[in-house]
């Protein structure tokens, strides 16, 4: 008799982990793409996986009823009254981030900091860890509408245009689908490469970006309208990149000096000139890559590099990968080692939570083992 690919796969031996718990904070007005952007990977995960790598409690501060920004309702699972044993925190934000973080909420994310949580936010998320004080000198993302407010009001925090960032035990996503990215990212350090490219797979999800991919800000959304000589060379540099312009015809042109030139992109672009000319091309040069069938060389002569090989070492530095697999979509890069502690005994059982509230996770694991993918892809 024939054997189904589950059966087959669930009679090798998978070994078993302790799952990581994630509390989502649900601020009024949360988006809704965001939230299931970052938990969907995670029922993935333990699907294909056969077992609870993740499980999820979604909260709110008096345990009631959230609007979502389209309007929707969403019950909680519990009360941030209510004592969980959590590994990661994640704050979902989104219309009016600024006026629906509490105190309440900025006293329980401290204390979750306190507790050595792995502390994150999705869209406007950002906003209440940075009240909280949890994201000073760390690098972190905000959806491209906030940055510029965000950046006035947390000077501390070292914004950044991309998609997502994880910095040390801070993660943060811009919004949308850019959670998604970040959390197949997360799961594939956790847990390897293999596993988060099948979970890409199921959800017909083409490309995984990664942490350089940038947020396509109008640059008057970073700077306001308060730097219009900057603005000015910008504009200038993205309109010259096959043939780069010198920063001292750059500085003549809008009327100050080369010192100016580079103070002004040190104080509000946060590097040097010449990097940020070099990011815009190698920007380009990825598109070209990825949009067009242009040879690698054309690519480099369009985007102001001299010679192939130059160009393919800087856009390896910057990118973490060369022109070449770029083009072909393949990566070189691994995913961190699974720690010893997470190769402990697991138990599905409910009771194994004690007073906590069930997850959702368990009855969507238990739910998807009658799928063919279930336990497909076995943990490195």
């Amino acid at each position: 008799m024939a054997t189904s690919r589950s059966a087959s796969a669930t009679s090798t031996t998978q070994r078993t982990v302790v799952p990581q718990t994630l509390g989502f904070l649900l601020l009024d007005s949360f988006t809704l793409i965001s939230l299931a952007s970052a938990i969907e990977p995670l029922r993935m995960a333990n699907q294909l996986a056969g077992q609870e790598l993740y499980r999820w409690y979604t909260l709110t501060q008096d345990g009631q009823p959230v609007n979502a920004s389209d309007g929707l309702q969403v019950t909680p699972d519990a009360a941030t009254t209510i004592p969980l044993s959590l590994d990661w925190v994640v704050v979902c934000g989104g219309v009016g981030p600024n006026r629906n973080i509490t105190r309440e909420h900025v006293s329980w994310l401290q204390a979750q900091s306190r507790q050595l949580r792995r502390m994150g936010a999705v869209c406007t998320g950002s906003w209440a860890l940075a009240r909280a004080g949890l994201l000073d000198g760390f690098e972190a993302s905000v959806h491209w509408e906030c940055l510029a407010a965000m950046q006035e009001a947390f000077p501390r925090i070292a914004l950044t245009t991309r998609l997502f960032s994880i910095d040390r035990d801070r993660f943060t996503a811009s919004g949308g689908t850019a959670p998604m990215d970040m959390m197949l990212t997360l799961i594939g350090r956790d847990h390897g490469r293999d596993l988060s490219a099948a979970i890409s797979e199921m959800f017909i999800y083409e490309r995984v970006r990664n942490e350089q991919d940038q947020q396509r800000v109008p640059l008057k959304h970073v700077l306001g309208t308060t730097q219009p000589k900057l603005l000015e060379i910008v504009a200038l540099m993205e309109a010259n990149l096959e043939e780069p312009i010198g920063f001292d015809e750059l500085a003549a042109y809008v009327d100050v000096s080369r010192r100016q030139l580079e103070r002004l992109f040190q104080k509000y672009l946060h590097c040097s000139p010449s990097r940020y000319y070099l990011r815009l091309r190698l920007t380009r040069a990825r598109q070209y890559l990825k949009q067009t069938p242009m040879p690698i060389i054309e690519v480099a002569s369009a985007c102001g590099f001299v010679s192939t090989p130059h160009f393919s070492k800087c856009y390896r530095e910057f990118f973490g990968i060369p022109p070449r697999e770029e083009r072909l979509g393949t990566r070189s890069r691994s995913g961190e080692p699974l720690s010893e502690s997470q190769s402990l005994a697991l138990t599905l059982s409910p009771d194994a939570l004690g007073q906590e509230p069930v997850s959702s996770a368990v009855a969507a694991l238990a739910k998807a083992r009658g799928e063919s993918t279930y336990a497909s892809v076995p943990l490195r």
